[in-house]
């Protein structure tokens, strides 16, 4: 567990961190990016940890992987690529840098690892981790394969590099439905995400879904009520879920789609009013780039995702701490079923 109390204290004998408003100046065009949902204050405070990390990133070879859930300082500040699951498991066999710091949570870490066994892959926060990932184990899906003999195991990325390795195939929200659809088998075990799983079965009548009885913190907390109640006190909304919500949630909305699928959506319509039904950093990562939107309406927070900080992506970067291990044995394996889904997505041209 990291000690918070040595990491400022021996950051601010390294760096000076003070809050820098000419310094925020200088890096102006950086700000352009976040300007709509960081103010000058917060942006002058979060300037010298952005200039830090850039010099450290430099000295060290490293690449910052980032998850659309990142707050905007390091979405727009420090990261060097964006995206969603499949889009930063794509890239992680993609980079040409000795170290991947992941900002995002512990089992995109180890996928990181997993695609990259000689790279050095290092998670500022090991304590970043998921209610879905933590929700299925390898016996849970051994349960499932006696339970459906014969049946393909689709695991969600959202999993621990045992549960890739004890499972056929990965997927994301992007890819679910294309990968479940592509499975010869008339049955289809899906792990751990219950909603995902339901979501899909509704897009891919032709297969028996079957699914582990896991869920999301912050999607799971989303009521169709709550959909049919906001559409009623703002008309005009366009209200979009992520797949991770229950199904009657994606029901109520407008759109479902993945994190990369939301922004593609709102991008190429340009609703006049959006409420995006997902982590709440979502909407004030595109903002900016979206003026003429306005989003709307309650969002919940990802507490694992917002124990990514910039200061722990410089203490990371400065001591090359929270290094990612994953057994040689398990990601051979687990690489199998998340290289399978690289390759099929590809084919498929998702």
């Amino acid at each position: 567990m990291l000690d918070i109390a040595t990491m400022r204290h021996d950051l601010k004998d390294a760096f000076d961190l003070d809050p820098n408003p000419s310094l925020a100046e200088e890096m102006s065009d950086r700000y352009a990016a976040m300007s709509r949902v960081v103010n000058p204050v917060d942006w002058a405070m979060h300037a010298p940890y952005v200039a830090a990390i850039d010099k450290l990133k430099k000295e060290r070879g490293a690449v910052i992987l980032a998850h659309n859930y990142m707050t905007p300082e390091i979405y727009h500040g420090v990261a060097d690529f964006v995206g969603d699951s499949l889009q930063l498991a794509i890239k992680a066999t993609e980079v040409d840098a000795d170290i991947i710091v992941q900002a995002g949570v512990h089992f995109m870490a180890e996928t990181s690892k997993i695609l990259n066994p000689s790279k050095t892959v290092l998670i500022p926060d090991m304590a970043a981790g998921c209610s879905l990932a933590d929700s299925v184990k390898p016996e849970g899906i051994a349960q499932m394969r006696a339970q459906y003999p014969g049946a393909p195991v689709v695991t969600y990325v959202n999993t621990t590099a045992e549960e890739k390795a004890a499972s056929d195939i990965c997927c994301t929200s992007s890819n679910a439905a294309a990968i479940v659809r592509a499975m010869e088998s008339d049955t289809v075990i899906m792990t751990p995400d219950q909603y995902l799983a339901q979501n899909v079965a509704q897009l891919v009548p032709e297969k028996n879904v079957v699914w582990w009885e896991g869920s999301c913190i912050v999607h799971e907390q989303y009521t169709a009520q709550d959909i049919n109640e906001f559409r009623e006190w703002n008309p005009g909304t366009k209200i979009i879920a992520h797949p991770e919500c229950p199904p009657s949630v994606v029901e109520a909305s407008d759109f479902s789609g993945s994190t990369s699928g939301i922004i593609k959506y709102v991008t190429d319509n340009k609703p006049e009013k959006a409420m995006l039904v997902t982590e709440c950093s979502m909407a004030s990562n595109i903002a900016d780039a979206l003026p003429e939107v306005d989003f709307v309406g309650p969002c919940n927070m990802c507490p694992y995702m917002k124990k990514i900080t910039l200061e722990k992506i410089l203490w990371s970067l400065y001591t090359k701490s929270e290094e990612v291990h994953v057994d040689p044995e398990v990601g051979s394996k687990a690489r199998v079923a998340v290289e399978r889904m690289i390759d099929l997505s590809k084919k498929l041209g998702i």
